[in-house]
């Protein structure tokens, strides 16, 4: 039986490109791109092309791209920096409760040392108003951090409106678009963000590389001391192989963004009409939210979170409950909790299926066959 693999929000398998550039720069790459000699020349062309790269895809300077290795270095960077250079002008700090954790427990690590933060709510769609960071803003207020799109649910959450109602404010504007880049066009300046988070692994990138977007004038305390790699910003020796294959994965999603948009969405009906065809009763979560394309979350009334995962993946059918840093635990996703209440049902019976490079239609309808027998087999 072929396996399906429909947990692209947790990561993605590295596309062949990707994998070719990867290598190519292995066996031919290997100095320093701090040495001056042409060994270390050669290695600091691939960082800066690289750089380029990525910042081009977001409408940025290349010297405003941070390379990390991976999203939660780039949110540890975007809060901990951004909260330690601004403490002498406030110390609050708005979120919301269904961010990633890179980004909750950093925050609440920072509770811990003294600073108070905000963690707004959402709707029962998963998404914040405009109105209420303006609602929540105080003059001590030096960083706001809200999610370009949700990685649990997909919903995507009004960046634009908020960047427009701090212009003006000395608060510090970040949004992880780590589970958006590469699924969605991204325009930092129209956004209004001073910070951006973003990482390889889930754009069919290696892993153990990201970037944090900083511009130019922003100020974040390191986290890392060092050398002066990354203009003094995150010291450590370049990561040079995994920069030349994140830049490789950049290239492909933008080029093919549209198509997988259209896909993605093809999937997510297919697997739908699979489903309403053998009668199973779901429910979209955050169904009537702007969401990210390539993430379906589904409620399957009268099964278990546990039981239904273990059959599917028997089933070869690779899905998951939640965010992947938390989803082995099998604990109530707090993106749930926050939509559903803590009593709701859903919170042991959600799925996420999320698409991705490697699928068509005939692979998520045959994926849609399995669950449904799964469901079945469990409610009857």
């Amino acid at each position: 039986m072929d396996t399906i693999y429909l947990d692209h929000a947790a990561t993605t398998p590295v596309h062949p490109e990707v994998a070719k550039a990867y290598m190519d720069t292995m066996n031919a790459v290997f100095g320093n791109p701090s040495s001056i000699h042409q060994y270390g020349r050669t290695a600091r062309k691939v960082v800066d092309d690289a750089r380029k790269t990525i910042a081009r895809a977001i409408h940025a300077d290349p010297v405003e791209i941070i390379f990390t290795s991976g999203g939660t270095e780039a949110d540890n960077i975007a809060i901990v920096g951004t909260a330690t250079a601004m403490k002498e002008k406030g110390n609050h700090i708005i979120t919301t409760n269904i961010e990633h954790h890179a980004v909750l427990h950093t925050c609440q690590m920072l509770e811990k040392q003294g600073y108070d933060v905000t963690y707004l709510p959402v709707d029962e769609d998963g998404r914040v108003q405009a109105r209420q960071v303006e609602q929540a803003l105080t003059d001590r207020t030096i960083l706001v951090t809200i999610m370009l799109g949700n990685n649990e649910i997909g919903t995507i959450q009004p960046i634009r409106e908020i960047g427009e109602l701090l212009t003006g404010h000395q608060a510090v504007f970040h949004t992880d678009a780590v589970q958006a880049f590469g699924i969605l066009p991204i325009d930092v300046n129209e956004l209004g963000v001073d910070l951006l988070s973003a990482s390889a692994h889930k754009l069919n990138g290696p892993k153990g590389i990201g970037f944090l977007y900083q511009r130019k004038g922003m100020i974040t305390t390191p986290l890392l001391y060092g050398g002066e790699q990354e203009r003094k910003r995150r010291a450590g020796t370049e990561n040079v192989t995994a920069m030349a294959g994140f830049a490789k994965a950049v290239e492909v999603a933008q080029a093919g963004m549209e198509a997988n948009r259209q896909a993605y969405e093809t999937y997510a009906s297919s697997l739908l009409t699979v489903l309403d065809k053998h009668s199973i009763a779901y429910e979209v979560n955050a169904k009537d939210a702007e969401k990210l394309h390539h993430i379906l979350n589904v409620s399957f009334p009268g099964t278990d979170i546990e039981s239904l995962l273990v059959n599917l993946d028997m089933e070869g059918v690779a899905v998951s409950s939640g965010s992947a840093c938390t989803a082995g635990s099998l604990d109530p996703s707090h993106v749930l909790t926050a939509i559903c209440g803590k009593e709701s049902p859903k919170l042991r019976n959600s799925v996420r299926f999320s698409f991705g490079y490697g699928l068509d239609e005939q692979k998520v309808a045959d994926a849609a066959e399995r669950v449904a027998r799964v469901i079945h087999r469990l409610v009857n």
